[in-house]
């Protein structure tokens, strides 16, 4: 019969292994910074580089490299959209995004006629909002 010391090392080492391959997997994910949907094929910046008005965002997706890229831009409204899963009651965030921020977040879709509006998603309920283009949100770059 095994000594308990030996059965208990092994029960750590089997409870560690699939930590570690899924620190691995995350490690790796981020180390490249993007993300690519695959229902979409969108190329996804993961980690927002935080608040700013919406020229400011613009600028920003025209003058970043992600990941050797340079083709990168504010995500339509649509674009934004296919993130949440509509299937159930109150929209969420679907769960193979990795990038779960909740938020106000720009989208290059401006309001209609008004050159002073554009229109935000917020990640937290999934409402698609106008605004001023001076006001502070989120930035999320996509690409393809």
């Amino acid at each position: 019969m095994p000594d308990r010391k030996s059965r208990r090392t092994s029960l750590i080492v089997s409870t560690k292994r699939p930590l570690a391959l899924k620190e691995n997997c995350l490690k790796k994910m981020y180390l490249k910074k993007t993300w690519i949907d695959p229902v979409t094929r969108l190329e996804w910046q993961v980690d927002s580089p935080g608040k700013m008005n919406w020229h400011e965002a613009i600028a920003y997706a025209k003058a970043i490299t992600i990941a050797d890229r340079k083709d990168w831009r504010l995500p339509t409204c649509k674009e934004l959209e296919t993130l949440f899963d509509r299937t159930v009651y109150r929209p969420i965030l679907r769960h193979e995004v990795p990038f779960q921020e909740l938020g106000k977040y720009w989208s290059v879709t401006t309001f209609g006629k008004s050159k002073k509006n554009a229109w935000i998603v917020m990640f937290d309920g999934a409402y698609i909002l106008s605004y001023y283009k001076t006001n502070a949100y989120r930035v999320r770059c996509v690409r393809g």
